[in-house]
């Protein structure tokens, strides 16, 4: 989302969303929190730990296990991942010890055959949108955490495979004495899970609340995230009597009033999204007006749990836009579109001179107009006329809108194209 100061709301948050803290929940139960990107949770069961979430590598997985000491003598012997992505699992090693059991569950959607031919171009879309190759000052914040360990020089990815995957639509376990209730809940992830601990009213939500507009789509690319399915997760995870909820990332929630008045907005927000875009894709608009005109309610947008540091309303609609209809728009025009080149070629002969758009990107540039500005750079780029000043410019350009975009993702993106736009 871009904003005037899109840069200072994204400082204001990451000072205040996810400082270090241990967070004592119950008796038996600790939420940890700013010590690694993710959060986990410890439980301390009748001889040992059950552990949500491991971190992202494996020397802030050595700090999580000197914070379990502090607390127990108890062994982990049990591990649960609240889903696959690496920054949940990726200190798992380092319980190799002791641990007995890693629990998973399999996704609840097929990973679309082939992916794994498209690794080259989605690890370097997903360096651009978590920074990756961006300095401290660059980046600021990775979103709804610090900077993973992997880039900061604080260890490696140590992963340990699940012994026990689960496929069932809920699994009740008793764990050392500890009653656990597992339930896939399709969100961010296919094989999202939340875990219900009845004893102590306590939910585990993984990734699908945490304290921001949540990332309905990765602009890194993937799989379509199915936000209605997201919207029927949450209202699973409410009907459940929590009163406390651990999220992934960011702050718990804790008492019953805030947990069901957060996760109620936060529901509605999604929800609020996903019919407005379909109620104006039903009217027959396109997608660059819904992205445009779909904004959440004052009400909703205000709160300090739905700013859009992460996720964008924007990138939603168009990513429902996508998901329903696909990459046709309805307008005929767009069915055999000229290749983009052969386009720039006839808007530059017509418009009559390179000179004149470089002229009007530097004044657009001038008057703050970036949008405009870099994508009149586009089009000197793709004919491949004035090839260098329109690099230059679209990298002046990029570095502008990082200014103004309140996503941490977006920002990335911007400031990592910008860079390499100047490298060639």
């Amino acid at each position: 989302m871009l904003k005037e100061n899109g840069e200072q709301l994204l400082k204001n948050f990451a000072a205040t969303a996810y400082p270090p803290a241990v967070t004592k929940i119950t008796n038996s139960i600790y939420h940890v929190m700013g010590y690694a990107h993710s959060n986990s949770i410890i439980i301390e069961a009748e001889n040992s730990v059950i552990l949500v979430d491991t971190f992202e590598t494996d020397v802030r997985a050595e700090k999580l296990k000197k914070l379990i000491a502090d607390i127990t003598e108890k062994p982990v012997k049990t591990i649960i991942y609240t889903h696959s992505h690496p920054d949940h699992r990726g200190g798992a090693g380092v319980f190799s010890d002791t641990v007995e059991e890693v629990i998973a569950f399999a996704p609840m959607k097929p990973i679309l055959g082939r992916t794994n031919e498209l690794n080259d171009v989605l690890n370097k879309r997903g360096s651009y949108q978590f920074g990756y190759y961006l300095t401290d000052e660059e980046v600021i914040t990775q979103g709804i955490g610090i900077r993973e360990g992997i880039v900061v020089g604080e260890g490696k990815r140590a992963f340990f495979p699940p012994t026990t995957v689960y496929k069932q639509e809920k699994v009740n376990r008793t764990i050392d004495g500890i009653q656990v209730e597992l339930v896939p809940a399709l969100g961010e992830t296919d094989d999202q899970i939340f875990i219900w601990l009845p004893d102590s009213k306590v939910l585990c939500c993984g990734d699908n609340y945490y304290g921001c507009f949540p990332n309905l789509y990765a602009i890194r690319g993937g799989q379509y995230r199915d936000v209605s399915a997201w919207v029927d997760s949450l209202n699973l995870i409410i009907s459940y009597p929590a009163e406390y909820v651990l999220p992934g990332h960011t702050k718990p929630l804790v008492g019953r009033n805030q947990v069901q008045e957060v996760l109620l907005n936060f529901r509605d927000a999604i929800e609020f999204v996903l019919e407005e875009t379909l109620r104006g894709m039903n009217k027959g608009l396109k997608v660059d007006e819904l992205a445009s005109i779909v904004k959440l309610p004052e009400k909703l947008a205000e709160l300090p749990y739905l700013g859009e540091f992460y996720g964008t309303v924007a990138w939603t609609v168009r990513s429902i836009y996508n998901g329903y209809l696909g990459w046709f728009d309805g307008n005929p025009t767009n069915l055999n579109k000229l290749p983009s080149k052969t386009h720039a070629e006839k808007m530059l002969n017509l418009i009559g001179s390179h000179e004149s758009v470089v002229t009007e990107i530097k004044r657009a540039l001038d008057i703050r107009e970036e949008q405009w500005a870099v994508e009149l750079c586009d089009l000197l780029i793709s004919a491949e006329r004035e090839l260098i000043i329109a690099k230059q410019l679209k990298a002046k350009g990029l570095m502008a809108l990082s200014k103004q975009e309140t996503s941490a993702n977006g920002r990335h993106y911007y400031i990592a194209c910008a860079k390499e736009l100047l490298e060639d």
